[in-house]
């Protein structure tokens, strides 16, 4: 079969053409959630699984808009394109539309076409978030082969993506199992002490505990210290900083807000930890040659350098047995807190310095080799997920099926 006889036998339709199309529209009555009163309401792609949505978490009395069993859900707000297939009737939200295929299109071919198209699926760029509305969606091209075509390709579709499924699910397992295999490892180290190891309070070895607020009152900061976005003499780390590995946009302080903050400069190695928010969350400060300041919400801990690494004490602080002693410490529901005197009191297991040292070499050899690990199933998951969009472009060329014909 040559291209050109391909292009005779496929035909493009506008998607509105051969399907129909329902704007979600959030219903006005009461909502239940975790009840299962009433009918089950959809918002958005946060409800949606890999293929199917996932179970209902919330209810409605009142139903405005329906989508049913096999009906493609689309995300229409930010992101724009995501596609998940209905396992029952549902109230769909203003963040969902509803795609119910027509006679002369199989649903599954459907699904694997607009998964084809993520990239393609625009919306308007509006002031608070992207979107996508019925007339455009219905505007999307679908190109069409007969309906036994479409089976075809749907069949090859299934037992390919079956094989990339359980590819990506043993790449998943064996990325999580290096990571777990190095925290085990760690937690090993702090709760299999050897001889000449003393249980400490972290109080009895810390230098400096400060924060912020320590270099005065909230009026006499605003009036010193101005946070900018754009390029100063100095950053001020966040927590989002850490999280960010640094590749975020940063935040700045002057000069002279820098000198003024001379409580809680940071110059490198310094234990961070969150005192409100993500209470309890412990970094470790990299070292970098520009000027550096603690930001609000975080306590800043120097640990005294004759008796313990401060490396050493994160380490143990991001072990299961540290964050284990950190939970119970942390105050409040909705937004949690820690106090000064609970850092103080949480209790470290301390072999000698050189010890310590030397299970910091250890650690710093099996997490390369973990890191190296990660990296290589990353790399599969990367190319399993191109090879998925690779054969979805080929189908929807035609390519699939006349290679089977070719053979």
């Amino acid at each position: 079969m040559d291209n050109d006889q391909l292009s005779a036998e496929w035909r493009v339709e506008r998607l509105g053409a051969v399907c129909e199309v329902i704007a979600g529209q959030s219903p006005q009555g009461k909502f239940y959630n975790d009840t299962g009163t009433g009918t089950p309401f959809y918002q958005g792609k946060k409800e949606f699984g890999d293929k199917f949505i996932r179970a209902p978490k919330k209810w409605t009395s009142h139903t405005t808009k329906m989508a049913y069993l096999n009906d493609i859900l689309m995300s229409v707000r930010a992101p724009v394109g995501p596609i998940n297939f209905t396992t029952q009737s549902l109230c769909i939200g203003r963040g969902l539309a509803a795609i119910r295929a027509g006679e002369v299109i199989d649903k599954d071919f459907l699904f694997y076409q607009l998964l084809s198209k993520q990239n393609e699926i625009k919306g308007n760029e509006g002031a608070v978030f992207a979107s996508i509305n019925k007339a455009q969606i219905e505007n999307l091209e679908i190109s069409l082969p007969s309906l036994p075509e479409q089976k075809r390709i749907v069949a090859i579709l299934d037992e390919a993506f079956a094989g990339i499924r359980l590819a990506v699910a043993n790449a998943e397992k064996n990325l999580a199992n290096a990571r777990e295999l190095f925290e085990s490892y760690l937690n090993n180290v702090f709760t299999q002490k050897g001889d000449g190891w003393k249980i400490t309070e972290l109080g009895n070895i810390i230098d400096v505990l400060t924060d912020y607020h320590a270099n005065g009152s909230y009026k006499i900061l605003k009036q010193h210290v101005e946070l900018k976005e754009t390029e100063d003499f100095a950053w001020m780390v966040r927590s989002t900083d850490f999280e960010n590995n640094f590749k975020n946009r940063k935040r700045y302080i002057s000069e002279s807000a820098y000198n003024y903050l001379k409580k809680s400069k940071l110059f490198g190695g310094e234990i961070i930890m969150s005192k409100i928010g993500n209470a309890g969350k412990v970094y470790f400060m990299p070292y970098t040659d520009r000027p550096c300041s603690l930001a609000m919400n975080l306590f800043l801990i120097r640990l005294d350098d004759e008796k313990v690494s401060n490396e050493y004490v994160y380490r143990y602080l991001n072990s299961k047995s540290g964050k284990a002693q950190i939970a119970p410490m942390l105050n409040g529901a909705a937004t949690q807190t820690i106090t000064k005197d609970s850092v103080r009191s949480i209790l470290v297991p301390l072999p000698a310095k050189n010890i310590q040292i030397q299970i910091l070499r250890e650690l710093e050899l099996l997490e390369d080799e973990t890191s190296l690990l990660e990296s290589i199933y990353q790399q599969k998951l990367t190319a399993l997920n191109k090879l998925k969009q690779s054969i979805l472009q080929k189908a929807f060329a035609g390519e699939l099926t006349q290679r089977e014909e070719n053979a």
